[in-house]
């Protein structure tokens, strides 16, 4: 179906412009006439070979990051504040967004909300751009009436959530950075440099030692079966990519995670921040604790962990509260156990998970800091360790030569 871009003049006396994918030109007038907008102008966009499909191409392959999200998120709420409507506040936003995915929805979502629709659902119908927990809360602000406050809190979660996992990211690129090139230098030294001194030793007639026997052996290996390990390789990264997508895939994963030294223990404290924050805010705003539950178990950012908010939430549903099914559930540490207690028995259950909130996120910069600080001699270690046996696969037969000279 061809695109076609349109100016019109909206009730108010506005110029309005947008893209409508229709049959005709008069199909394009008709649908405009029935949304209330006089149209000034249509024109039908390039064909599929040229600028639209190449456009709509480049929509398609673009991402909306969390740091547009959440300029997103601030930008509507401070002009609903100051007083625009909905609509008109996702117009002014379609004008100045840059990111052509995000500009197309707010397109859709603004006639979605002319033909009826509620403001949580029109969110709802993109969950790639916008998360449930996104979703829920605008429902919460739109069935309270607050909306901006719930907006704010939202802001506040995206803020958290972006910067708990830049940190993390922050944490760990180092160390992939410093593995992938030592795995490089392993694969230069094993099938360049060893070789030629190989035949050096054989020359003279040497018995290899040990280390220089291994390098050869792996040296052979790969220049003789290099397409089945490439093969193999390959299919591996495939099929785990495939099987992670699953819900058991994804449940191994994380759970395997969970279990590593240093790793897991920095994620399952980011999980218990991000259940203490969200947690409390879906509180404030409304938000049931079933409902709280359902909506953790989808954005808590581990299946594993997921798993568990499905078994309590059946727990809490038979009235057994929430501090007890949480001290029998897995992952969670003793201090949430206590403060959620803490929060039922005395009605303040918002203020204690904030509390909580609080000190795991210091928990994870500290978590942060010590994995940097141990991976470090790690890395060094694991060096010295690769230089080391190469070095003595060479200079073991140069020594022999010497003493044969």
């Amino acid at each position: 179906m061809p695109g076609f871009s349109y100016r019109a003049i909206n009730q108010k006396g506005a110029s309005v412009t947008g893209v409508i994918e229709a049959e005709s030109v008069e199909a394009v007038q008709n649908l405009l006439n029935e949304q209330g907008f006089i149209p000034s102008d249509v024109t039908e966009q390039k064909s599929a070979m040229s600028g639209g499909f190449l456009h709509r191409l480049q929509t398609k392959l673009t991402t909306v990051k969390m740091d547009e999200l959440i300029l997103f998120t601030k930008q509507i709420r401070t002009m609903l504040i100051a007083g625009l409507s909905i609509l008109k506040a996702l117009e002014v936003l379609e004008n100045q967004t840059q990111n052509l995915k995000l500009k197309s929805v707010i397109a859709s979502m603004s006639l979605e909300i002319k033909e009826g629709f509620a403001l949580h659902e029109v969110f709802g119908k993109h969950p790639n751009i916008f998360p449930p927990l996104y979703v829920s809360m605008i429902k919460a602000g739109e069935s309270s009436g607050t909306l901006t406050n719930v907006l704010e809190r939202l802001i506040y979660i995206l803020d958290h959530e972006y910067k708990v996992k830049s940190n993390i990211k922050s944490a760990l690129q180092y160390p992939a950075i410093v593995v992938v090139a030592l795995a490089g230098a392993f694969l230069v030294l094993l099938t360049f440099v060893i070789p030629k001194f190989v035949n050096i030793f054989n020359k003279v007639g040497l018995d290899l030692p040990l280390p220089t026997r291994i390098c050869l052996y792996l040296y052979r290996f790969l220049h003789d079966y290099w397409y089945l390990l490439l093969g193999g390789l390959v299919l591996v990264i495939v099929g785990l990519s495939y099987w992670f997508k699953t819900e058991p895939g994804r449940y191994v994963r994380d759970r395997f995670i969970l279990g590593l030294p240093l790793i897991g223990n920095l994620f399952v404290k980011a999980a218990m921040s991000r259940f203490a924050s969200i947690f409390s805010i879906l509180q404030a705003s409304g938000v049931s604790v079933l409902n709280a539950f359902e909506i953790l178990s989808g954005v808590i950012g581990n299946a594993a962990i997921s798993r568990e908010f499905s078994n309590l939430k059946d727990k809490i549903e038979e009235g057994r509260g929430i501090s007890a099914p949480l001290r029998s559930a897995k992952y969670f540490t003793p201090m949430i156990v206590d403060m959620v207690a803490v929060g039922e028995e005395s009605g303040q259950l918002e203020e204690m998970l904030r509390v909580v909130s609080v000190h795991y996120d210091d928990e994870v910069e500290y978590a942060v800091k010590g994995l940097s600080d141990a991976i470090g001699p790690i890395l060094i270690v694991s060096l010295a360790a690769v230089v080391g046996f190469f070095a003595l696969a060479i200079f073991l037969p140069m020594w022999d030569i010497t003493k044969m000279v």
